[in-house]
């Protein structure tokens, strides 16, 4: 399906279809589901998701790969993944750089040690979920909340795995912000050192502050001024990349939402120009 110019989207959550299916053509140009959420889904379900297959670009966030597990890597899921894109025409998959699951499932993104050992753990089973989806695997930088057994700053963690796996990024500028306030490093340094010939697409959200010092990342609020700002840097330094708003709690109905997707698209506007003299 031909994109426009700007390239924005939404997360899909099937208590959301019924809204989306009476609010007619949406204004965004993708759609991204977790493929477990779907995967198990037939009848009406699947008919919802198979039409708008055909309407929308889809791309695919998935929650329970676990690529930093010690635990072998789920060769069945795998698979089942792939059979989810092949049968939607779906080619972005991307998943979180931690894990989910040791000796059985932990229900929470657990944070990977920052060591060259996980950086080749990590980029061997990257390699094998790429030979078995035959297509790239798109890693997000993540929030956490400490980092056990770190030899390594995770800036150096994300760039070493991206390069040893040879895999894509995707940049989750919220997340960036998070962590930069919650472990006390410069956001602005961590956004600059991102390559960006590896970035799939972009992610940007909203957070609850705990503390002044701790933020956590829940996806169930609007988008604060200093993330925008960071994400208007994101296009400064990197050009205009197709940018996913998640809302995954406390979601507002359809036009609400869509006034944070209008302001993603007019800052894209703001910068397309500019990106069409370099070229």
């Amino acid at each position: 399906m031909a994109l426009n110019a700007t390239n924005v989207g939404l997360g899909l959550r099937r208590e959301m279809l019924e809204e989306v299916q009476s609010f007619g053509c949406v204004p965004v140009d993708f759609w991204e589901v977790a493929p477990e959420n779907w995967m198990p889904l037939g009848g009406r379900y699947q008919k919802q998701l198979s039409a708008l297959t055909q309407q929308y670009e889809f791309k695919t966030h998935g929650l329970s790969l676990s690529i930093g597990s010690p635990d072998a890597l789920d060769i069945g899921f795998v698979k089942a993944v792939k059979r989810f894109l092949d049968e939607y025409n779906i080619s972005t998959y991307s998943e979180h750089l931690s894990y989910c699951s040791a000796a059985g499932h932990l229900y929470d993104l657990m944070p990977i040690p920052f060591c060259q050992d996980a950086v080749r753990h990590v980029s061997d089973r990257v390699k094998q979920v790429q030979d078995i989806l035959q297509r790239p695997l798109a890693l997000e930088n993540v929030s956490y909340y400490a980092a056990p057994d770190a030899q390594m700053a995770e800036i150096d963690f994300i760039l070493s795995v991206l390069e040893q796996a040879d895999c894509q990024l995707l940049l989750d500028v919220n997340n960036i912000y998070v962590n930069g306030v919650n472990h006390g490093y410069d956001a602005v340094t961590f956004l600059k050192a991102m390559p960006t010939d590896r970035i799939a697409y972009l992610h940007i959200a909203g957070h609850y502050n705990e503390a002044d010092d701790l933020i956590v990342d829940t996806h169930g609020a609007d988008v604060i001024q200093p993330v925008w700002d960071l994400l208007e840097l994101t296009y400064q330094t990197h050009g205009v990349l197709p940018t996913l708003l998640e809302r995954d709690f406390n979601i507002p109905p359809l036009p609400v939402l869509l006034k944070e997707v209008e302001r993603i698209r007019a800052l894209q506007m703001n910068y397309l120009p500019r990106q069409e003299q370099r070229a």
